[in-house]
Order: C-alpha cells, then sequence, then structure tokens
C-alpha cells in the first residue's frame, strides 16, 4: 500500500520503520520541512516529503502529531486526498502538553474531534501502545501473549484496512466499535498501555468508564 506518515515522533517514527520493513511505501512527512527528516528516511527507505505532498494518491494516512498540533494543519489539507484514502488517528489528549481543548474537556472523544478539525472520518488505533513495545514487540498470529490494539471507527471497509495492518504487524487487531466509542481506549482506561491479550481487551473496553480523571 501506499501510506502517508504525517508526524515522525514517538508512534510516527515506529510506524514509519515498521511499514516499510514490511514493503509498504512510505511517504513520512513533518511540520519542519523534508530537509528535517534525512536520517530517517536514510534509515527508514520512507521518502520525506512535504505535509502537502504526504497525502496525495495515498491508500492510508497516519496522522501522528499532539493534538494542540492538529489545528496547525493546513486549512483544507486533505482535500488534496483521494476519496477513499483512509485516515487513522493515532493520537491523546494530554492537557498539560496540548492546553485545556473545551470540546474534550467536555467529553466529546479524542478522535471524533480529530475528525471535525481535519474533515475526514477517521480510525482510532496505535494510541494505547508504547512506540518501544510497537516497535519490538509484534508476533506471529496464534502466538502466546500477543498483544492486542484496539480499532475504533464507522467505516467497515476502513476498518478492515486498517485492522489488517494492525495484524501484519504482529498484533490482534480488536474492533472497538464505532468513533463514539473510542473514548474507550482513551488514556486512563483499563486498555491504555497495558499490553493486554484480545480478550483482556475486550474485557477492558467493557469496563471503561467515560468520565475524565479529575473531572
Amino acid at each position: 500500500m501506499h501510506i502517508g506518515i504525517i508526524g515522525a515522533g514517538n508512534i510516527g517514527g515506529t510506524l514509519t520503520r515498521r511499514l516499510t520493513r514490511l514493503g509498504h511505501h512510505v511517504a513520512v512527512a513533518n511540520s519542519r520541512g523534508p530537509e528535517t527528516l534525512r536520517d530517517l528516511e536514510s534509515e527508514s527507505g520512507a521518502t520525506a516529503v512535504t505535509i502537502e505532498d504526504v497525502v496525495r494518491d495515498k491508500d492510508v494516512v497516519i496522522v501522528s502529531i499532539p493534538d494542540k498540533s492538529i489545528l496547525a494543519l493546513a486549512r483544507g489539507l486533505f482535500s488534496a486526498a483521494r476519496g477513499d484514502t483512509v485516515v487513522i488517528d493515532t493520537g491523546n489528549y494530554y492537557p498539560q502538553r496540548d492546553g485545556r481543548i473545551q470540546m474534550l474537556e467536555d467529553g466529546m472523544p479524542e478522535s471524533e474531534w480529530v475528525s471535525k478539525q481535519i474533515g475526514r472520518p477517521v480510525i482510532k488505533v496505535f494510541n494505547n501502545i508504547h512506540a518501544r513495545d510497537l516497535m519490538e514487540r509484534g508476533k506471529p498470529a496464534g502466538s502466546a501473549g500477543r498483544i492486542a490494539l484496539p480499532v475504533a471507527g464507522d467505516d467497515p471497509r476502513a476498518k478492515s484496512l486498517v485492522m489488517q495492518l494492525v495484524e501484519e504487524l504482529g498484533f490482534d487487531a480488536v474492533d472497538a466499535g464505532k468513533l463514539d466509542e473510542s473514548w474507550r481506549q482513551q488514556p486512563d482506561t483499563p486498555v491504555y498501555g497495558t499490553n493486554l491479550d484480545a480478550e483482556a481487551t475486550r474485557k477492558g473496553l467493557a469496563q471503561a468508564k467515560k468520565q475524565r480523571p479529575g473531572a
């Protein structure tokens, strides 16, 4: 697949490396320009491009930047993407980093908010696993202790494609419901950062409480 990745931090950089190794054609961009990504480009085999180019002619675009940076994306950026491009959001809202975003404070699921800002449906995944585990702990299907990753979204075709990617990376993909249920995999829920297997992930999603800590 042709995959664009916006953001080259912990998760974005890890996905750049891993998806390229799996044989996908990966383009990566950040806010500072492709010249700042030459080391990652050389190491991974991905292609460093501009933000505008990273969404063009892609099967999948992965948005892996802080929520505070979502608002800084160029207005209308995704109008350059194909209509069938699947958009993945890997982000989490941390008020101490992002500042207070009132809609999120009021309970809107993080990825629903991202979808509204960029004007495209999104699939939420890769937000509840640490970058090192994403890099190192993938296992073949059926392996004991294989980590499961929840995948939330509204479009069955898009969700199926993303779950396929998760499986390719060596993790069990668990259908976490629609995007308005994606709060179940946000920070401070039972599945966040806990590296559960598929059965425990399903239980954790069901046990999640919607109220934000400190609310």
